[in-house]
């Protein structure tokens, strides 16, 4: 498990034990950029690879190696994505990485070290699929298919494409509205969002988690935010507003 932290200016890591869910701080990996912002992981084969995210959108790409039971960060490639930006996500299957820089859009890059930051832009922003700020980014899988999901913070939505090999098929937008019978507000305002597909308790097909910045009733952007809190979406009631379907293998 890996946080960005401020403060200590790099990547902190844990360690936990999968039977027992406890968890236990492994190290700092030292990652010089303008502020750690946001962060993501992935696997290159066996490697363990983190991307931290500076403020300024500075990225830098590290390997963790260990020595001696501790980590050790392997710098593999650094790059600037333009302006200021957080939320990324590391798809392992085909190595694309997705950085949100959050006034120009999705920019798709490699973890290849050999791409030396080479990218090409999946949506542009602001248009009408994206309003800045483009805040968090997350992957979930389905039946063999890759879909990303990317928060869009100013009008309090979230934009879906099927990512599923080299391609990007944009599938459509979704907002979590407030339900009066479950006591639940609205989300608003979201920055970080993590998904899961297949099972987990009892979302039968896949969970989406997503920050809400104002927890409160009838929240809007100008309202006071006094908390905030997670809400938990069902996969499955996305996909049937989107009128997404997956093929049977």
């Amino acid at each position: 498990i890996a946080a960005s932290h401020r403060e200590r200016g790099g990547a902190l890591l844990f360690l936990m034990d999968p039977d027992t869910l406890e968890v236990r701080t492994w190290g700092l990996a030292p990652t010089p950029v303008s502020e750690p912002y946001g962060l993501c992981m992935g696997r290159r084969g066996d490697d363990v690879i983190v991307v931290v995210v500076g403020k300024d959108g500075d990225v830098r790409q590290i390997r963790i190696e260990v020595k001696d039971g501790a980590p050790v960060a392997a710098e593999e490639q650094s790059f600037a994505v333009g302006s200021q930006s957080e939320g990324c996500v590391i798809d392992d299957a085909t190595g694309a990485l997705y950085v949100g820089e959050e006034l120009k859009g999705v920019w798709r890059y490699s973890i290849d070290p050999q791409a030396m930051g080479r990218r090409t832009l999946l949506e542009a922003a602001p248009g009408p699929r994206l309003t800045p700020d483009v805040e968090g980014i997350t992957l979930l899988r389905d039946g063999g298919r890759a879909f990303l999901i990317v928060s869009s913070q100013g009008d309090n939505a979230f934009a879906v494409w099927d990512v599923t090999g080299d391609g990007a098929v944009y599938k459509g937008r979704f907002s979590v509205d407030a339900s009066e019978t479950a006591g639940v507000d609205a989300v608003t305002g979201t920055d970080g969002v993590a998904a899961l597909g297949g099972a987990v308790g009892p979302y039968t097909e896949g969970l989406i988690v997503v920050q809400d910045d104002a927890d409160t009733d009838g929240a809007t952007r100008n309202v006071r935010r006094a908390r905030q809190n997670f809400k938990l979406v069902d996969w499955r009631a996305v996909k049937t507003a989107l009128e997404i379907e997956i093929p049977a293998p």
